[in-house]
């Protein structure tokens, strides 16, 4: 391939990727060269037909679209309608079912109270002074003076030993940031005032975000075996972990990656939820996804449904899903964004590059702002 017509070259066309090579494309009309190392596009928000049911699902795990950010909506729609979809969470501990994140009703079914708002503060302080009050900066510690420990145990330590592969006591304690609680019994998962599902999947999403004829996507290439062959003045955007495009020469970053196990049951509606935890350490998935919820407005079998298992594991690097964090690896990561700085003509960026637990929308707005840096040491471009 003659790599010397692309003075752009996108590694990876998750939604950082495929964003950048649209704004190129579209805005600076330059041609942009797409590498990507799977065989199709869409990196993790990757969405087809199920062939077995005809389901649309999400071969990576359920993703909801969600925004607060005016700019990142108003640009994500000029490529998908969204439909009403809002996301709820169920979560299984003990063979009985819980709302989660955790809420009043979770609170008064798990200790079989009938608590009413205004009463749980002071409910959940007198919890968290059963549970001790020496409490280290760790997610473990954290999480327990907040809940108590008897909530702590039931729906979040079981669930996150599982999710991160560690002991909640060696995970940072701003990883609990992601997972909200609520003194009501408000059951949407976000409070963003934008969230659906495309209605045509993820997939269509990119396939118009990559539409321009000056976008070529060459799949199947992993970038590192043709990263020699790249013309020195190409700028490369690369969204993979930043770890493995220096070789893990200072060492490497911690990742953890997802299995899913797909069956057909036969059955019009499997667990009644798109998404249903499973708390307990001893089951060994951490969740259950059945997506024939994410699309009320479609019309599919009703003697079949598709359900899919989801497991956590730690990844070597090859297939990362979302980073571990800490201090160690801050550490390690700034050493690799010192090596970084040594290439003028290369970027990193997204969850990989970054190394940062991007929501699809964050990922979009970092996307966006990377541009616009691009955007400005463009030849003959001024604002």
């Amino acid at each position: 391939m003659d790599f010397t017509a692309y003075r752009y070259v996108v590694v990876g066309c998750g939604f950082f990727g495929a964003v950048i090579a649209e704004r190129i494309a579209n805005d600076l009309r330059e041609p942009v060269l797409v590498l990507e190392k799977r065989d199709h596009i869409g990196g993790n928000c990757y969405s087809l037909d199920h062939p077995g049911t005809g389901i649309h699902y999400h071969r990576y795990g359920t993703h909801i679209f969600h925004t607060s950010n005016p700019y990142v909506w108003e640009y994500i729609q000029k490529f998908t309608e969204f439909n009403g979809y809002y996301h709820q969470v169920l979560t299984t501990y003990r063979d009985k079912v819980y709302q989660l994140p955790i809420n009043l009703e979770t609170i008064n079914s798990f200790y079989d109270r009938n608590l009413k708002p205004y009463e749980v503060e002071a409910f959940l302080a007198d919890e968290v002074s059963r549970s001790g009050g020496n409490f280290d900066d760790n997610f473990e510690d954290k999480a327990i003076s907040l809940l108590g420990r008897p909530l702590y145990e039931a729906f979040i330590k079981g669930y996150t030993r599982k999710q991160w592969g560690r002991d909640p006591r060696s995970i940072p304690s701003h990883i609990l940031s992601r997972l909200p609680f609520r003194t009501d019994y408000n059951e949407s998962y976000f409070f963003d005032p934008w969230q659906g599902v495309p209605l045509k999947g993820y997939t269509d999403i990119f396939n118009q975000l990559l539409a321009s004829e000056l976008i070529t996507i060459q799949l199947g290439t992993d970038f590192l075996d043709v990263w020699g062959e790249l013309p020195e003045s190409s700028m490369i955007i690369y969204t993979g972990p930043i770890d493995r495009l220096f070789g893990f020469q200072h060492g490497q970053l911690e990742w953890r990656s997802l299995d899913f196990n797909e069956r057909i049951e036969s059955v019009p509606d499997y667990q009644g939820t798109s998404v249903m935890n499973y708390a307990e350490e001893s089951v060994p998935y951490t969740r259950i996804h059945e997506p024939r919820h994410l699309h009320p407005e479609r019309s599919y079998p009703e003697d079949k449904t598709l359900v899919v298992e989801e497991y956590s594991r730690d990844d070597d690097g090859s297939d990362p899903f979302y980073p571990v964090g800490g201090h160690h690896n801050q550490v390690l990561l700034d050493t690799y964004l010192s090596e970084l700085k040594k290439h003028p003509n290369l970027i990193a960026g997204g969850r990989l590059g970054d190394y940062r637990y991007y929501d699809m929308d964050q990922t979009i707005a970092r996307a966006l702002e990377v541009y616009r840096r691009i955007r400005n040491h463009h030849p003959g471009v001024s604002d």
